[in-house]
């Protein structure tokens, strides 16, 4: 068999599952790459899961991923936090799957003078923790988010999210968040390095314009927009920049993962 051509990362919500239920050809797509021996990672921005949760939460719509095969803005901003201060401090409003990728990058949680105060998403944000991280920012702590997402979906409708609470944090201390998520093509390259692939030779498909396209243009990726989540053909055509291929959902992929754009 021939080295494929291609590698690809895939946004995970809007793109393989859609509120807990597998979007039709997902499970086909994926079949496709691993029996065409395509490298992948599926990616997330949202912070709250461990690769194990996640792996647990795909199985129940039907998709069978590997944990090595999920990358989360969790897992981007622990390794970039151990490449800028290795085996540092860090007071952290989030969830397990933050907290367990800074304990796995030797980061000790601490309210006490923390070198840094990092932002992940959770669905209790409490506000004397909030409050915490405004006095140990005004206190020298630098300020990261795993991700800028202002908003989350819920059965209910939209959540606050990390970015919402970020914006919070950044007016009452005066100090923007490093964002490491995407569309921060630093997100995009810890991927690509987990990976083992180059950008020239990958492809990012995603939902949405504003971050899957966006990190993928920047970080010199082709990119696949599919219009099974957040924006539209309308919407995405009101960004200065386009991607590479515009399809209605993964399903369309079928047939062609070896080489997206030699097709229909």
């Amino acid at each position: 068999m021939s080295e494929p051509r291609w590698s690809y990362l895939t946004d995970m919500d809007g793109v393989l599952v859609r509120e807990d239920h597998l979007v039709p050809g997902a499970d086909e797509f994926l079949a496709e790459l691993r029996g065409n021996g395509i490298p992948f990672l599926v990616l997330t921005n949202n912070s709250i899961y461990t690769p194990r949760d996640l792996r647990a939460r795909l199985l129940r719509t039907g998709l069978d991923v590997p944990e090595e095969s999920i990358w989360t803005s969790a897992l981007a901003t622990a390794q970039f936090l151990d490449s800028q201060r290795p085996n540092g401090s860090a007071f952290v409003i989030g969830e397990a799957g933050l907290t367990t990728a800074l304990h796995a990058a030797g980061y000790v949680m601490t309210d006490s003078d923390p070198d840094y105060v990092v932002l992940g998403e959770t669905r209790t944000y409490s506000f004397t923790a909030i409050t915490k991280a405004v006095r140990l920012i005004e206190g020298g702590a630098r300020f990261i988010a795993t991700n800028p997402d202002a908003t989350g979906p819920s059965v209910e409708g939209s959540l606050p999210a990390t970015g919402s609470v970020a914006a919070l944090i950044e007016r009452a201390t005066g100090v923007k968040p490093y964002f490491v998520g995407k569309p921060n093509p630093l997100m995009m390259r810890s991927a690509l390095n987990n990976l083992g692939a180059h950008s020239e030779s990958t492809v990012m498909i995603g939902d949405r314009m504003d971050t899957d396209v966006h990190a993928g243009v920047e970080a010199g990726l082709q990119t696949v927009l599919v219009l099974s989540g957040i924006s539209t053909t309308e919407s995405a055509g009101r960004y200065p920049y386009r991607p590479t291929l515009i399809l209605d959902s993964v399903a369309d992929l079928l047939g062609r993962t070896k080489d997206p754009f030699d097709g229909p």
